[in-house]
């Protein structure tokens, strides 16, 4: 069987959940992606909105299944020995698509031939196949022991759960005298899968709460006392967290703030690596094709809030200068760049 040797690795991503600019909401969804020699597989696809069957939020049961099917544990879920290695975000249906891929032992290697989009029981790999990508070798000493080491994770997860007490929810902390926007930003949150808690000080709570929460967010009204109280709770119950300092009172913009605040990845594994905003223009670098969708965020003289997609579309790895729309560079203005995995947000500098 012909296929060059390649590393196999994994590496946390995300899939960032939004409030888009119509009104629609996509889906917070944590996952590990396939590191194939030392590049993230999920790139080399081009624009494809995926994650893997290795995400964070499935039960353990069902991820420990995943887990041995890749190591040729279980029988594969397809016909013709494939297995599913990147599906749709929002409902995992694979109708809506799927990246998949034959999975087979050739002496001690594992073997990753034939990808395929598929949205059926049988792929079609002369109309729908992946004709640049592979096959891969992995030797099956690193590649056991990649997959193997999340399996004493997950039946140690399955066991919290069974005892009642459950895996700690991704959770952020709001922290803010707007009420009223942060009600409404605490429910976008949570519609895209990311909890959310409001209070004015944290003092007080205890160290095993504090320790649920993946970031802060400060709203303009919280002095830097009170900031500072803050940290220091999560210093003293030994929690590293992300602080974020809202922008403005805009929803989809803080909503994208706190994504790019949970974004842990490597920054050599992100698609979206860079966002300027200035002289009436965006800067951006993706390090593989991909799509970006920009949109600016602007308040006026009565702090309402005006709303302008500026850019769709897909861009070759490399720095991008894309001029905006005078529309959108007027007052305080804020430019949300996103792709499937990265958010990054950066006020207009004047």
């Amino acid at each position: 069987m012909s296929a060059d040797y390649a590393t196999f690795g994994l590496a946390p991503a995300m899939r960032a959940g939004g409030v888009l600019a119509n009104g629609d909401y996509q889906v917070h969804r944590d996952f590990l992606d396939f590191i194939v020699d030392g590049r993230p597989l999920l790139h080399q696809l081009s624009d494809l909105d995926a994650v893997s069957p290795l995400a964070s939020d499935i039960p353990p049961a069902i991820f420990t299944a995943q887990v041995r099917g890749l190591l040729l544990e279980a029988e594969a879920p397809l016909a013709g020995g494939r297995y599913i290695i990147y599906g749709c975000p929002e409902c995992a249906d694979l109708e809506c698509g799927a990246v998949t891929a034959a999975i087979e032992k050739d002496g001690d290697d594992y073997v990753w031939r034939d990808f395929a989009w598929q949205t059926d029981t049988h792929a079609d790999l002369e109309l729908n196949g992946y004709h640049g990508i592979g096959p891969f070798r992995f030797p099956g000493a690193a590649y056991r022991e990649a997959l193997g080491s999340l399996l004493d994770t997950a039946e140690t997860t399955e066991a919290a759960h069974s005892a009642g007490s459950g895996a700690a929810r991704r959770r952020v902390l709001l922290i803010g005298a707007r009420v009223a926007v942060l009600a409404k930003l605490a429910a976008a949150l949570r519609t895209i899968g990311i909890g959310a808690d409001i209070t004015r000080d944290a003092t007080d709570v205890p160290a095993d709460e504090l320790r649920g929460y993946g970031a802060v967010a400060f709203g303009h009204a919280i002095d830097e006392e009170e900031r500072a109280a803050v940290r220091r709770a999560f210093d003293r119950a030994g929690v590293e967290v992300a602080y974020v300092d809202a922008l403005a009172p805009i929803v989809p913009l803080l909503v994208a703030q706190i994504e790019h605040a949970l974004d842990r990845s490597p920054l050599e594994q992100r698609r979206l690596t860079r966002l300027l905003a200035a002289d009436g223009a965006a800067g951006i670098e993706v390090s593989s094709t991909c799509r970006v969708h920009l949109t600016a965020y602007r308040l006026d003289r009565l702090y309402r809030t005006h709303t302008l997609d500026v850019f769709d579309g897909i861009l070759e790895p490399g720095r991008h200068r894309i001029a905006l729309d005078a529309k959108a560079v007027k007052g305080d203005t804020f430019i949300v760049a996103r792709t499937s995995g990265t958010v990054l947000v950066e006020p207009m500098a004047r």
